[in-house]
């Protein structure tokens, strides 16, 4: 039988700034108790005393203290931070000329190895991310491929990342918890092994890399 310490747990888990606001200890938790009342007693199909679910989020707040407490320092994981900016982004629908045209752009690009240049496959589109002023050259060879949407002015903030990174739970999610608490819309964002790289619009990526800088090395 599921108990209101589990109901609580399940609901706060699944909002992270309500698992934020407990560790950080800025939420009254009566009135928290309150507001969860009508979905907890939902979940457990009967009455659910709020002195209990009071009970139930201080042991919670508690675990997840000790646990960010005795985390690794996020510090550890990182090395340098850098920002590109100047970079627009097109969708394109999936083809089998596709893989033709985006050899056809690269090989173009050899004359300009500094060029910022991502493709990301999913299963029925492909986005690519290139540096503004190869902007023209990306409409010219793919103007045949059905674009889905096009955006400029942006930036990315690319992140280097220890190897240990690809095993470790909740890098990734930290880092975007942090941009969604400041309310800094990601774009886009591409990983390989060992770089995590955010896309954003260029008006806040100043925003975006100073909260990052004080996430990672506070």
């Amino acid at each position: 039988m599921i108990s209101i310490s589990d109901s609580i747990r399940k609901l706060v888990l699944q909002t992270p700034f309500l698992e934020e606001g407990l560790i950080e200890g800025i939420i009254n938790l009566s009135a928290l108790a309150r507001k969860l009342k009508p979905r907890i007693e939902a979940r457990l199909v009967k009455n659910a005393s709020e002195g209990a679910m009071v009970m139930a989020l201080k042991r919670l707040a508690g675990e997840l203290q000790k646990k960010r407490h005795e985390q690794k320092k996020l510090s550890s994981y990182f090395g340098d931070i850098t920002v590109r900016s100047h970079i627009c982004e097109f969708t394109f629908q999936k083809s089998e000329t596709f893989l033709g045209r985006q050899m056809k752009l690269l090989k173009e690009l050899q004359q300009n190895p500094d060029t910022f240049i991502t493709f990301t496959g999913g299963v029925q589109e492909i986005t690519v991310l290139v540096s503004l002023e190869m902007k023209g050259l990306v409409e010219k060879i793919f103007r045949e491929e059905t674009r889905i949407s096009a955006y400029d002015r942006l930036s990315a903030i690319i992140m280097r990342l220890s190897s240990d990174t690809v095993l470790t739970p909740g890098i990734y999610y930290t880092i975007l918890k942090q941009l969604a608490w400041e309310e800094i819309n990601v774009v886009e964002v591409v990983s390989t092994y060992r770089e995590f790289i955010v896309i954003l619009q260029e008006a806040q990526v100043d925003r975006a890399f100073s909260t990052l800088k004080d996430l990672i090395w506070s």
